[in-house]
């Protein structure tokens, strides 16, 4: 019999595998088992007794060298023989580098993960660690639950709220049947009188009505506020909630009125200046200043407020003559850009920018580079352009109402000859679902006919905003941006790449792709490529009445994480990954390089060693398992139809006894079909995947595709129905109960994204701020890896962030707004950290400016 050489063996390992990749080897006298067979994994010795080869001389080492080869021993089971190793080669992967530095953390609090990339060498990192600093950051106080009387004015306030919603359902529905009394000959259906229909539609259903409502209501909600510091929860922080959630139920958001942003941001106080360029929201509160050109990009955050723990932070945002914000940044409460100044795409910024600099990151700092110039010139302007763009948009915004139309007109037979509630509701609902079916179609078919058509003035260069190239890119954005809600089953399954190829995309063999946004004539993608959730290719960028798109390319098994950009004219090289809130590098980067934060830095990483039949090159047989699960998606959207239609046949048969009962109970018909969405999704979460527990799974897997599925119950039931109304209140955190999340009492939740609900913890008072995504899950390597996320007792994840699977923020801590917390990362107890990656955050929170602080004229913009 041979005898095992564990000097040879590791030796052969080293020869045919990456550094990373290589197990540590240990001869054991017996293997452990449990009494079903099977190994007993706790039992088996850690650290490692290394075997052979791989045991080097012992190093003698003292303080703080010590230390840390202690700890690389803890983590990794690997002994170092030289001082000069280098933690990755021994092993060190992504979730034992946030491991180690979150022990690190216990002598040195300020380490973070870039410390570790950047000093991977023990005797460099001990050395690093003995230079710095103590933490010098301040303390967070305790932070209580938000106060039960909030709560309880949150609840009361939902009934007015969604009364306004009713009122235009009520609308719609005396045109509806308006229509099906003169089509269908159903004279018995009740309409209100003409002149009130008529007034009710430029009122509530307009773009103008509901913008100029929107923007009264909150004026007078918000009458007296001004920027400052107040106490979460308490009477101003519930007044913007309110003011908030009013303009919500009027659609002043709504894509209908896009094109009449700037007016809508005037009418709530904003100063915008000649020629500015806003094509992200204005803040409810009216505390915006946009200089003369100025240029806001898509999807920017400008709400002017976040909670910090126990603190409603609420400032003025001011952005200079000709100055730029990249798409998806965040402007802080109280920042000033500088005029001429430019914010590159996903940062965060806070305080002042000085004129003519170019930030980035979150939180942003200078490059040391100049702004782009191909802005400079002055721009034509044309202002029949500006009908174009206002066109567009109701174009878009009728798109569903043709559909629905659609349906309608498919079983109109059926309803021809309905005399009573009763017999139009068994009708109705027997034809439900090929109605949903025709519905659909035609929805899916109008986008793509609309999206072929804007394509065909799609070009790369720099356009005026007032020009066929610029209108199509922004009206291509704008209908996709829209479709990923409207189409939400098709996206994220086997039907993703062949939909996107349908609208223009250059898409290769097996790639995958999630809810991308993306201009499609420009966009290249190549074979078995991976584009997580939210990904945005390409895009536009804005300034001095310009609009510039440029192709964009992803290379050969690149991965694109979740909410990660690529800049138009940028790329991702072949066997590359971009990590989670990440930007996509420069041309210049090399392949199979890894990517991370914004400016990306290199990120050194491992790959997952899974089976190919299960990853990137799948039988038959799972092809056809994961169409037929996918095709069940057709389930929560027929679902999701029929309560449309029970809310509308409820309001109507009021509407038969009285109009003004339908909408004295229309608001709690609505909440009522809210909660039944809500139910029924979480009934359709425990029986397709049960509880979840922290785990693995290839995505060619029945547990992938089924998690999927149960993910389209949410989007398309409970998000429209139910959970984007209650965010923010007990009720959200009473239904992510019901998904099986551990919330505590008095937890502010402003986002429902909380994907694998059980692995999540968010416990008394913690603050979970907009657009936040508690992420449980990752996909890299085409492998969905599971791990719990845990907010400790008041602690705060800031607007935007992102808090990777199996990272706990400690009690009363704050993680800023725009921030990544990495995977395995914990942030210590009471401190305060930002960015992306996150690192200690020293000084202020913010720089709110007081409403006594006058308003400085804008700079002088430097020369080009």
């Amino acid at each position: 019999m041979a005898v095992f050489d564990p000097a040879v063996a590791l030796a052969q390992l080293r020869g045919e595998m990456p550094a990373a990749m290589v197990p540590r080897l240990a001869v054991v006298d017996t293997l452990p088992t449990r009494t079903s067979g099977k190994i007993d994994r706790d039992a088996l010795p850690w650290p490692l007794t290394l075997a052979g080869g791989d045991q080097g001389p012992a190093l003698q080492l003292e303080g703080t060298q010590a230390w840390v080869r202690d700890l690389w021993v803890e983590v990794l089971g690997a002994d170092p023989t030289d001082v000069h190793d280098d933690f990755f080669d021994l092993g060190g992967s992504s979730l034992a580098s946030a491991e180690l530095v979150s022990r690190l953390r216990e002598r040195f609090p300020s380490t973070t993960v870039a410390d570790l990339y950047d000093h991977p060498h023990l005797d460099d990192l001990a050395a690093h660690l003995d230079a710095m600093k103590s933490a010098d950051a301040q303390l967070n106080e305790t932070v209580h639950p938000v106060p039960v009387k909030t709560q309880a004015g949150q609840l009361i306030a939902q009934l007015p709220l969604r009364t306004i919603a009713a009122a235009r359902w009520l609308v719609w529905l005396s045109v509806a049947a308006a229509i099906a009394r003169s089509w269908l000959g159903l004279d018995w259906l009740p309409t209100l009188p003409w002149p009130v229909t008529v007034l009710g539609a430029l009122t509530l259903l307009t773009p103008p009505g509901r913008m100029v409502l929107a923007a009264a209501g909150a004026r007078i909600v918000l009458a007296g506020i001004t920027p400052g510091d107040y106490p979460r929860g308490g009477k101003v922080h519930l007044r913007v909630w309110l003011a908030e959630r009013l303009a919500d139920e009027l659609g002043a958001a709504n894509i209908s009125g896009a094109a009449l942003v700037r007016w809508y941001a005037k009418l709530l106080g904003a100063h915008i200046g000649a020629g500015a360029e806003l094509h992200s929201l204005p803040p409810v509160t009216g505390h915006l200043h946009l200089g003369k050109g100025s240029a806001v990009g898509t999807e920017v955050d400008l709400t002017g407020h976040w909670i910090d723990g126990a603190t409603l932070h609420l400032g003025a945002i001011r952005v200079g003559k000709n100055a730029r914000i990249g798409a998806r940044s965040t402007l802080a409460p109280g920042c000033r850009i500088g005029a001429g100044a430019e914010i590159a795409p996903g940062s965060a910024v806070f305080g002042r920018v000085p004129p003519g600099a170019l930030w980035s990151g979150a939180p942003a700092r200078p490059t040391g580079g100049s702004p782009s110039a191909w802005h400079r010139q002055p721009a034509p302007t044309r202002p029949l352009w500006r009908a174009g763009y206002a066109g567009s948009s109701l174009v878009i915004a009728a798109l569903p109402i043709l559909a629905i139309a659609a349906g309608a007109a498919a079983v109109s037979p059926a309803l021809r000859h309905t005399g009573s509630w009763s017999e139009l509701a068994v009708a109705a609902l027997s034809w439900l679902p090929a109605a949903t079916v025709v519905g659909v179609l035609t929805l899916a078919g109008l986008v793509l006919a609309l999206t072929r058509l804007a394509g065909r003035s799609v070009a790369e260069g720099r356009h005026p905003v007032d020009s066929a190239p610029a209108w199509a890119a922004w009206t291509t954005i704008r209908l996709l941006d829209e479709a990923r809600t409207w189409l939400f089953p098709i996206y994220s399954s086997g039907l993703t790449p062949a939909w996107l190829r349908a609208l223009g995309a250059r898409i290769g063999a097996d790639v995958e792709a999630s809810t991308v946004l993306l201009i499609p004539k420009l966009s290249w993608v190549n074979d078995g490529a991976f584009l997580a959730d939210d990904t945005l290719l390409g895009g536009y960028e804005l300034g001095g009445g310009w609009l510039r798109t440029e192709r964009v390319k992803v290379g050969k098994h690149a991965f694109l994480g979740n909410s990660g950009m690529t800049a138009p004219g940028r790329r991702i090289r072949r066997d590359s990954l971009v990590a989670v809130l990440s930007a996509a590098p420069t041309t210049r980067a090399k392949a199979g390089v890894s990517w991370l934060g914004s400016p990306p830095e290199p990120l050194r990483r491992t790959t997952v060693d899974a089976d190919s039949a299960r990853t990137f090159a799948p039988p038959r047989r799972l092809k056809v398992a994961r169409a037929l699960v996918e095709f069940a998606r057709i389930v929560p959207v027929v679902l999701g139809m029929a309560l449309y239609a029970v809310a509308a046949l409820t309001l109507l048969a009021l509407a038969d006894r009285s109009w003004w009962l339908a909408l004295l109970l229309g608001g709690l018909v609505l909440m009522t079909v809210g909660m039944v969405a809500a139910g029924v999704t979480s009934i359709a979460k425990w029986v397709l995947v049960g509880r979840l527990k922290a785990t693995e799974h290839p995505l060619w897997s029945s547990f992938v595709w089924r998690n999927e599925l149960a993910d389209t119950f949410v989007e398309v039931m409970a998000a429209p129905w139910f959970a984007r109304a209650t965010v923010g209140t007990p009720a959200l955190n009473w239904w992510q109960r019901t998904m099986g999340a551990r919330i505590g009492r008095g937890v502010w939740c402003d986002t429902y994204w909380l994907p694998e609900a059980d692995l999540v913890t968010l416990r008394d008072g913690a603050t979970v701020n907009r657009g936040c995504v508690v992420q449980t899950h990752l996909f890299h390597d085409r492998v969905l890896s599971m791990d719990h996320v845990t907010l400790g007792a008041g602690a705060t994840l800031g607007p935007n962030g992102v808090v990777l699977p199996a990272a706990v923020i400690g009690r009363h801590a704050t993680v800023g707004p725009a921030s990544l917390v990495m995977r395995g990362e914990q942030v210590p107890e009471r401190s305060r950290w930002i960015g992306n990656p996150i690192g200690p955050w020293h000084g202020i929170p913010d720089a709110v400016v007081s409403a006594a602080a006058p308003e400085a004229a804008d700079e002088t913009e430097p020369t080009a």
